[in-house]
């Protein structure tokens, strides 16, 4: 035990430390693990424009990013003409990109969670994106569980888990609720 000296404190340094960190981890805890996403019933999450100059490292779709499933990590939107579906817009590894009927564009909100996002994958972006045929100021992203996912037009974009090479769009009027994305953010009229 300690004895208290002339001008020092009763409380010892330990405890103080203690109490502090008990105090902060709560806090820290409850920021992490809040949704910044909109899920039904939820208010919509802020919006922003990733279109800079800098390039974020692109990998392939990965576990772990998400609480509900997985990720697509992209540093780049295209537009490109796929057989049959027109001009749509793919991702930096020339992945078809869709939209969801169910999602709001205005303000951004996602809707697919849970057992959709191993179907439906969110197009996750770590900083900026580069377009090609695609109108910048049309990109934006939402908030999902801490990651950013981008938007075209205010509408949150996916990739399809059924779409196993580049240029294809089996995903296409999937539940007549999925459609390819055109690079004006429209859904592709083209029959899958």
């Amino acid at each position: 035990m300690r004895i208290p000296t002339k001008g020092k404190s009763l409380i010892p340094r330990r405890i103080v430390q203690s109490l502090v960190i008990g105090l902060a981890c709560p806090l820290l805890l409850g920021a992490c693990s809040s949704s910044n996403g909109a899920g039904p019933g939820s208010a919509a999450p802020a919006t922003s424009n990733p279109a800079s100059s800098a390039p974020a490292a692109s990998t392939p779709a990965s576990n772990g990013g998400s609480a509900s499933g997985q990720t697509a990590i992209t540093t780049m939107v295209k537009a490109e003409t796929l057989t049959g579906m027109g001009s749509v817009v793919t991702d930096d590894q020339g992945m078809t990109l869709y939209r969801y009927d169910k999602d709001e564009p205005s303000p951004s909100k996602w809707t697919c969670s849970g057992a959709c996002t191993r179907t439906w994958v969110p197009v996750i972006v770590q900083s900026s994106v580069q377009t090609s045929g695609v109108e910048k100021s049309l990109l934006g992203t939402v908030h999902r569980n801490g990651l950013t996912q981008l938007t075209l037009a205010g509408w949150p974009l996916y990739r399809y888990i059924g779409d196993t090479a580049a240029q294809q769009a089996n995903g296409q009027g999937k539940g007549k609720e999925w459609y390819a994305v055109t690079p004006t953010g429209q859904k592709s009229a083209a029959s899958g």
